[in-house]
């Protein structure tokens, strides 16, 4: 009310903002959550879009960051990021040169999930004085009886459990996450680092490709038995010409040879509004096919998690230019079945999933091909706008 402006409030998907405050209630008072707005301060509410207006123009909006592309080149003044340890970091980075042109500020609230994302900015900020930062756990609260949390420990919930929803713990394990050990290994053996690409050695790339969603691609070296992660990107709602161009770029501009590209199994299909199988379209834009390797489609998941898990022991992570995609690997878990209380083998299909099949495509990939060397591998050059050999 004091200042006009747009203000988001985002929590991890769509459906959760709708679920938790859109719809939500105190059970103990009976007021919905959007009771909080006073009416006497609102003009309009519009359900299909969760934005309520005020009557100084003022916008409040709920997001999801399943989806925060949908606030690319808005404009907000103020944003809450709610369970953030949760959510896709990217959709900071999006919003933070914003909040930085126009003055404004954020919030971040969460519990921990390990020590991902929200945990490294919360290090990063807590003797920062132009941050506030606090941990409140059940003691500081109060809000939960101490007797309820010893109730669940004789009902057999774990202890990483209770240390991380009541006493705010980042180092308990995350229940149900795939890579959460090995990352956090990768993290205290200094393996998450800065790690700089080597001119001398070939650059390789592993891929998850988005058909509806995001395309997300790995590029790393292989020094003696170490593997060196130099970038990570991800795009969503790109054409397959989009990352074979961004391949060349990189060769020029940062002078990557290539040695080969791991593809899953779709990238030999057409579809329905192209002409070419992802392959195809590398190959017409100056990837040569002897550079494709194609991942053949397994149905043992299990079985790849555990190559992926192992080969984690040799990995190496540049800690800037592949942030995000250490972000994913660290919040890749199970889905958690409600009804029978376990966490089933299927993976949840989130923000970190697309980094996450990429890196199984690298792992599962890498085992399974034979690759070239230096000597063996011929470099042709080719216009990265055109895709015209030069």
């Amino acid at each position: 009310m004091e200042t006009q402006g747009i203000y988001y409030y985002f929590l991890p998907t769509y459906t959760q903002a709708k679920k938790i405050i859109w719809e939500g209630m105190d059970t103990r008072t009976g007021l919905t959550f959007l009771d909080h707005v006073p009416k006497e301060i609102i003009k309009g509410v519009n359900n299909t879009e969760m934005k309520v207006e005020l009557v100084n123009g003022s916008i409040i909006r709920l997001v999801g960051t399943d989806k925060f592309d949908a606030v690319r080149g808005t404009n907000p003044l103020g944003c809450v990021f709610s369970e953030f340890a949760f959510q896709d970091p990217r959709a900071w980075d999006v919003v933070r040169p914003i909040l930085d042109q126009n003055g404004g500020w954020a919030i971040f609230n969460s519990t921990p999930n390990g020590e991902n994302h929200m945990y490294d900015l919360y290090e990063r900020v807590k003797e920062d004085p132009k941050w506030f930062t606090q941990i409140l756990t059940i003691e500081d609260t109060g809000a939960i009886p101490m007797e309820v949390i010893d109730q669940a420990r004789l009902e057999g919930v774990d202890e990483d459990t209770i240390a991380r929803e009541y006493y705010c713990s980042f180092s308990a394990s995350v229940l149900g996450a795939y890579y959460g050990p090995q990352m956090k290994l990768a993290r205290e053996q200094n393996r998450i680092t800065k790690v700089l690409h080597q001119p001398s050695s070939l650059v390789y790339t592993a891929w998850d490709l988005g058909r509806d969603d995001s395309t997300a691609i790995w590029f790393f070296q292989v020094v003696g038995n170490e593997f060196h992660f130099i970038d990570s990107y991800e795009e969503n709602g790109q054409e397959m010409t989009h990352y074979a161009k961004l391949l060349l770029q990189y060769r020029d501009e940062k002078g990557y040879t290539y040695g080969g590209h791991f593809l899953p199994h779709d990238a030999e299909s057409k579809t329905i509004s192209s002409r070419y199988s992802p392959k195809e379209t590398l190959n017409n834009l100056g990837i040569p096919y002897a550079q494709i390797h194609i991942v053949p489609r397994t149905t043992h998941l299990v079985h790849d998690i555990e190559v992926s898990r192992a080969v984690l022991a040799q990995c190496y992570f540049d800690e800037e230019s592949t942030k995000d995609g250490i972000a994913a690997l660290r919040s890749y878990s199970k889905k958690y079945d409600e009804v029978k209380k376990v966490f089933s083998n299927t993976p949840n299909h989130d923000w970190s999933s697309h980094y996450a099949d990429a890196f199984r495509t690298f792992a599962v990939g890498w085992k399974g091909e034979k690759k070239p060397t230096a000597k063996k591998l011929k470099t042709v050059r080719y216009d990265p706008g055109s895709g015209r050999r030069l």
